[in-house]
């Protein structure tokens, strides 16, 4: 099943976000507007006067659930995040990599590719999913798009050639 994650808007003021279970409760005056399972979202967004609990923003943590706090306009003021896990040496080895001018064409190259694929994959599907539609031109594209994937992973091209051009 795949997993959703949401954010959660809170734009009333004078809310009050809480912890009910394992869920988020958003009240305003005396009444539950609310009430959403934390371990569907990714994260919450408070704008202007809006309260959170601290055992929410500990149930929050412990899920991985960001909690943002800006102005009613929308401007940042401040983010509750829980610890963030981290390997250096996955990082230092990121650093050497991107100051490798190899290793980053063959990175942006596999990116490129796999967006080509994707986009192929998505007008293969238009075609099985509609075949009532005219497909001459649809056709073209997805053989077009296999000839610039094979053009772009397979040829040599510097960092800054790897895009993609009308053959």
């Amino acid at each position: 099943m795949k997993h959703l994650l949401n954010t959660l808007y809170v734009t009333s003021q004078n809310s009050w976000v809480h912890k009910d279970g394992e869920a988020a409760s958003v009240v305003v005056g005396q009444e539950v507007k609310l009430r959403v399972p934390v371990h569907g979202l990714a994260s919450i967004v408070c704008f202007g006067q809006v309260s959170v609990s601290p055992p929410l923003m500990e149930l929050c943590n412990e899920q991985g659930v960001g909690i943002c706090f800006l102005s009613e306009q929308g401007k940042f003021m401040a983010r509750v995040e829980g610890p963030v896990s981290g390997n250096v040496l996955l990082r230092k080895e990121q650093y050497r990599r991107s100051d490798d001018l190899n290793a980053s064409v063959a990175i942006a190259k596999m990116m490129v590719g796999a967006k080509i694929c994707n986009s192929r994959s998505v007008l293969s599907r238009l075609l099985r999913d509609h075949p009532d539609r005219s497909c001459e031109n649809i056709k073209l594209a997805i053989d077009r798009l296999d000839n610039l994937k094979d053009k772009v992973v397979k040829d040599q091209l510097s960092l800054d050639t790897v895009t993609l051009r009308n053959p």
